[in-house]
């Protein structure tokens, strides 16, 4: 299993197109940031709030953060789908290596892959936001993000090895990939704010999984930029805006804790393991 893994992080890493198109989205994001979605949304806060720019710099890398667990682990599994296609997984399943650990594999290279891109993702983001003006999160908030970005990426590498199982083809993967690229920044919240969207759509992304990611990313990485911003305001007004900026989820009178996005990411890697696992074992036969 450790030797496909490792045979797999070579490919993927040595195809600088299959790297590039795993972080589109970012891309994409950051892009669209840097030409007027910082503008839009720092003056979207009332004129006078302290660290407006540090506060949306820190909601957008959270944001980026997130999107970056998912895509990039969708990236390193079209090297299963590339197997697939051009039948090299009949030599592996002809070998004498279990099936479970050709699986296996490609579950620890996808989820390495997630892992090592999302951690590029951050640290380029928090030299960013240092560059602007702002400070790197505390050590001990900055151990509690790394914590929630590697559940994260395990629930992202799940749920894109489920979707994956159900794909043979290089054009469909490519499909697929774009779909999600283009579609990742609406459903994590990151190109319009939860609260500017229809109620039907609110409902979807705060279902999605990766959103409970970047709602738990936010609460970290916003917790002291928030405190300069908001000194003295009321209760509320917070509220208000931490609704608005999927901040917090709110299922009617309920507002989810952090523990329950929590216990959404672990559930999520378990059951779509498993869905994934069984769907595989089901076209094997």
């Amino acid at each position: 299993m450790i030797n496909l893994a490792v045979r797999n992080l070579r490919i993927f890493f040595r195809q600088k197109s299959s790297v590039f198109f795993s972080l589109l989205g970012v891309f994409i994001i950051i892009g669209l940031y840097v030409m007027f979605l910082g503008d839009v949304w720092v003056r979207s806060i009332p004129e006078g709030v302290p660290g407006a720019r540090n506060l949306m710099n820190n909601w957008m890398i959270a944001g980026i953060v997130s999107v970056a667990s998912i895509t990039t682990a969708m990236g390193a599994f079209g090297i299963m789908v590339e197997d697939r296609a051009r039948k090299n997984s009949k030599d592996f399943h002809a070998s004498p290596v279990k099936r479970s650990s050709i699986v296996g594999g490609y579950i620890l290279s996808a989820f390495t892959v997630g892992l090592i891109m999302s951690l590029v993702t951050f640290a380029i983001g928090q030299i960013y936001i240092v560059a602007s003006g702002g400070a790197l999160l505390p050590f001990g908030t900055m151990l509690k993000f790394l914590g929630v970005l590697f559940i994260s990426v395990l629930a992202s590498s799940a749920l894109v090895f489920f979707i994956i199982s159900f794909i043979s083809s290089l054009s469909a993967f490519s499909t697929a990939s774009t779909v999600l690229g283009t579609l990742i920044g609406f459903l994590t919240g990151v190109y319009l704010p939860v609260g500017n969207m229809p109620e039907a759509m609110q409902w979807v992304i705060t279902l999605f999984p990766v959103s409970h990611a970047s709602a738990l990313m936010r609460q970290l990485m916003l917790e002291a930029p928030m405190d300069e911003s908001f000194a003295g305001v009321p209760e509320a007004i917070v509220s208000d805006f931490e609704f608005l900026m999927g901040i917090t989820f709110t299922y009617g009178d309920y507002t989810a804790s952090p523990w329950v996005h929590v216990a959404v990411l672990v559930g999520v890697a378990v059951v779509f393991f498993f869905l994934a696992l069984w769907n595989v074992s089901r076209k094997s036969k």
